[in-house]
């Protein structure tokens, strides 16, 4: 159920009051230009918050970009100015003009709370109704079940839609012309959601979205905030989640942007020592100030009320955590207590997390988080952060070291296999391979694969097989599905005549498959954040770079043994535990031919007999091939 209010003329004083305590999370229903009839006229109501400023007014198509022809009226005490203006239509652009109390400073601002926004390199704002017509209701009374990561199968498409698919070099699918196209492929490859990289407005399209300057308003490069919703209407009528990235770590410094709005840092601290990002170039946002908390998260809420998503994944918490995050000594300042712990950013990100699931219990919070911060994925109460998911980025950079090594020498690091096990269930881990391992000079994930075409192809398989296989939820980027080759470059399309090859296009089959077996097989995701759903059959042969493991549902049925071989030498007769006597059915091989491989396999499946093994009362017998992955269920 929608959570939009009606639009009010003006905030009451009890608005004004919740704002200013930093507890008023649908701000966009007041702050921002709203169509609204005063007096029987039609218009359009500006209300924007710049409480250091000495004069603020309205400057557009409708007056001829006059800075002097409607000035606002400032609200109380609340720093908020605001002005009716009659006769406004819809898609007029506009910007604030402010002058500053403090010296002088005279600046055009874009809306902080605009709907929509010019095409880049143009920063105006438009005067925006966000009425839409929405056909998702199926998806929207069932999500709860569909997003329930305990007990259901996630597994995560990743994307950037400008380069996803593209026209010609120059011209990227719209949203609406990508809505159809993206959703059949989505289904056809069975993946359960897309996470879609930024589309909040930001002035250079090489940050893919994650130097925002329009927190309420979709970029217009892929067409209206009505085309969006269309596009996530369309995959929900499809039967596919829609996950948005969503950036409060940093925000862009240009100067229509919220950076020194008002003549102040207002949005962000002072003191470049806490206010300022020596990575990215950008400004952090003062958590500690309470109308800069009622900003972000009616921002997230918003695009749950009017976008219907059914997610946020937060990029760079671990940013936000620490004071010291990539500085030196000296170049920070610790907190009240004399640490390092950004106690403001913490307490944003609970109540964040609270709101979000107080509002939408169906939906999901993913933190992008890097260290070992704990309890990112435990509920407030418990002490956590509040987030339902948070990405295994040790997992991630563990086994792509792996992968990258030659064989010959893996069952000397036979440990990066197997250390994530000492932590897989202290969160709700998705294990990602995501945008940020395919660019700035760390090639695609099938060139970081070790060996020549054929064992690259066989490692990524298995690297694959090896994700679905053990718990957690699942994410890849775009194009790593099929193997492409190029480094992902947010100016080209995806290599899609790469699909002509049979090497590439077993690749994609095999995706396909691993997410069939996967969503149709419980053990392999109904206890996948329990620590009972999981066991080790075999996890010590370093010398052969052999892992056998256990994957438990709710019954003795429903059970699958995997076996994994990171050498290219097949191992034939080789033995393995199994908890159950009777036919074990190979499900899944990844050296089958169709998908590019050698073609060893076990017939479909083979018996176990009554010998113990491993620890256990039954074992069988396999072959097992080069480089592969298999899958053998007793259902």
């Amino acid at each position: 159920m929608s959570k939009v209010e009606k639009i009010q003329n003006e905030m009451s004083d009890f608005d004004l009051h919740l704002f200013n305590e930093g507890s008023h999370f649908r701000l966009y229903n007041y702050l921002g230009a709203h169509r609204v009839v005063e007096n029987s006229i039609p218009g359009v109501r500006f209300s924007v918050w710049a409480p250091d400023a000495e004069k603020v007014s309205v400057m557009g198509d409708f007056n001829g970009w006059n800075a002097d022809s409607h000035l606002m009226f400032p609200l109380k005490q609340s720093g908020i100015w605001s002005l009716f203006i009659p006769q406004v239509k819809e898609g007029e652009t506009y910007k604030y003009h402010i002058r500053s109390r403090f010296g002088g400073y005279e600046v055009e601002k874009a809306d902080p709370f605009a709907f929509s926004s010019e095409v880049p390199p143009k920063s105006g704002s438009l005067v925006q109704v966000l009425d839409y017509s929405w056909n998702d209701q199926t998806w929207m009374q069932n999500r709860k079940k569909f997003n329930d990561v305990k007990t259901q199968p996630v597994s995560i498409y990743e994307l950037h839609l400008g380069s996803w698919k593209k026209h010609n070099a120059f011209k990227s699918l719209s949203y609406r012309e990508m809505a159809q196209p993206l959703s059949d492929y989505i289904r056809d490859m069975g993946f359960t959601h897309v996470e879609i990289m930024p589309v909040m407005e930001h002035p250079y399209y090489g940050s893919w979205g994650y130097q925002t300057t329009g927190y309420f308003s979709p970029t217009r490069r892929y067409g209206s905030p009505q085309d969006l919703m269309f596009l996530i209407d369309t995959l929900h009528q499809n039967g596919i989640g829609v996950i948005l990235d969503w950036v409060p770590s940093h925000f862009a410094v240009d100067g229509h942007g919220l950076s020194f709005f008002d003549g102040t840092h207002l949005y962000e601290h002072k003191d470049e020592k806490k206010g300022w990002h020596p990575d990215w170039g950008s400004f952090i946002f003062n958590y500690g100030r309470n109308e800069v908390v009622s900003f972000l998260i009616s921002s997230a809420l918003f695009w749950f009320d009017h976008y219907h998503i059914d997610g946020l994944r937060v990029d760079a918490v671990a940013s936000m955590l620490y004071l010291d995050y990539s500085r030196k000594e000296n170049e920070w300042i610790p907190n009240k207590l004399g640490g390092h712990e950004n106690l403001e950013a913490i307490e944003f990100l609970k109540r964040l997390n609270e709101e979000i699931y107080k509002e939408y219990p169906d939906v999901q919070t993913i933190a992008e988080e890097s260290t070992a911060w704990p309890g990112v994925s435990r509920p407030t109460y418990l002490g956590g952060l509040g987030f339902g998911l948070k990405w295994d980025m040790g997992w991630m950079h563990d086994l792509l070291t792996y992968m990258s090594k030659d064989p010959v020498h893996r069952k000397y690091h036979h440990d990066q296999l197997t250390f994530r096990s000492l932590y897989a269930f202290n969160e709700n881990f998705v294990l990602s391979l995501s945008h940020d391992e395919m660019v700035h000079g760390k090639g695609s994930l099938i060139n970081k694969m070790s060996g020549d075409e054929w064992q690259k192809f066989a490692n990524l398989r298995l690297l694959f097989g090896c994700m679905f296989a053990q718990p957690g939820k699942k994410l890849m980027f775009m194009g790593g599905e099929f193997g492409q080759w190029n480094e992902w470059n947010h100016d080209s399309s995806l290599d899609w005549d790469l699909l002509n090859q049979e090497t590439h296009s077993g690749l994609q089959k095999w995706v396909k498959d691993l997410n069939r077996v996967y969503r149709n097989h419980p053990s392999l995701y109904c206890r996948d954040l329990d620590e009972e759903g999981f066991e080790w059959i075999d996890c010590a042969n370093h010398e052969e770079s052999i892992l056998v493991f256990l994957r438990k549902g709710d019954g003795a049925e429903d059970q699958m043994v995997i076996v994994l071989n990171f050498t290219p030498a097949p191992r034939f007769d080789y033995e393995i535990g199994v908890p159950e006597a009777g036919h074990w059915k190979e499900v899944l091989n990844s050296d089958a031919k169709e998908y590019g491989g050698s073609g060893i396999g076990n017939l479909g499946g083979v018996e176990a007999i009554s010998q113990p093994l491993h620890g256990k009362p039954f074992s069988i017998k396999i072959s097992l091939p080069p480089l592969a992955a298999i899958f053998l269920s007793r259902s």
